[in-house]
């Protein structure tokens, strides 16, 4: 499985495994969480490097899930391949906005928005201008609704 990344659109293949699952054999609903983490840990690897060397570069950066908003519409079940698909919606000062999908080929199962905040030391802070260039949304190729 390898990731890849088009119009600004990063996508992480994701295989399911038994302990990915319920009793009832499809996909436990907070195994997804865990899918859109890895998602976004992906997208800002292969922009930005990894998170512990921006920690370290940039002072104790972190980045924190504020909100997330999250649609599951239909279910996967073991041994499914999934495509966890993150881009960037929009930046704000001190925040940017993702979108995440988790397709099972064609098919949407999960949709979410993300806020993530940037912090130091506890506090909110601005983005830095080099990772706010590399997420950036007109970096895409004008595809405006990634999601079709």
């Amino acid at each position: 499985m390898s990731e890849t990344e088009s119009a600004g659109i990063h996508t992480l293949p994701v295989r399911v495994y038994y302990e990915d699952t319920d009793f009832s054999g499809f996909v436990y609903h907070a195994s997804y969480l865990r899918f859109m983490e890895r998602g976004r840990t992906e997208l800002l690897r292969g922009l930005a490097g990894d998170q512990s060397d921006l920690h370290r570069d940039a002072a104790g950066l972190h980045f924190v899930v504020r909100r997330m908003v999250i649609d599951y519409l239909k279910p996967a079940r073991m041994d499914d391949l999934l495509a966890v698909r993150t881009w960037t919606a929009a930046m704000k000062g001190a925040s940017m906005h993702l979108a995440q999908e988790v397709r099972c080929g064609e098919t949407v199962l999960v949709r979410a928005e993300v806020v993530v905040a940037c912090v130091r030391d506890g506090r909110a802070i601005r983005l830095p201008d080099s990772l706010r260039a590399a997420l950036s949304p007109d970096r895409r190729e004008g595809a405006s609704d990634p999601g079709t």
